[in-house]
């Protein structure tokens, strides 16, 4: 598998394992009352599973697009070195005014 498809795969992994972390802690804490409602409704269940799939893709989103905009080009010159510019030197410009 190409280099690219794995470090996506990789970094989209870890967005939902934390998504699934946030999740239980949402429930453990009782945030807003989810976790009763997820003990007590009948449909407690697949809510929890919805919400889990829901803030998995977004917390996935959010760690692969993370992890290429921190991705570093070795081709790139230190950021710290300023290029030198020529010497700029001014020419006078002609204008001819229409009566």
């Amino acid at each position: 598998m190409p280099f690219l498809v794995r470090f996506l795969m990789r970094h989209a992994v870890i967005g939902v394992g934390v998504a699934a972390v946030f999740v239980a802690l949402l429930a453990a804490f009782d945030v807003a009352h989810l976790g009763t409602l997820f003990a007590t409704s009948p449909d407690g269940p697949l809510a929890l599973i919805v919400l889990t799939l829901a803030l998995g893709v977004t917390f996935g989103s959010v760690q692969m697009g993370f992890a290429v905009m921190l991705m570093s080009d070795k081709d790139e010159p230190p950021r710290g070195r300023r290029i030198r510019l020529t010497r700029l030197v001014p020419r006078l410009a002609r204008v001819h005014a229409g009566r």
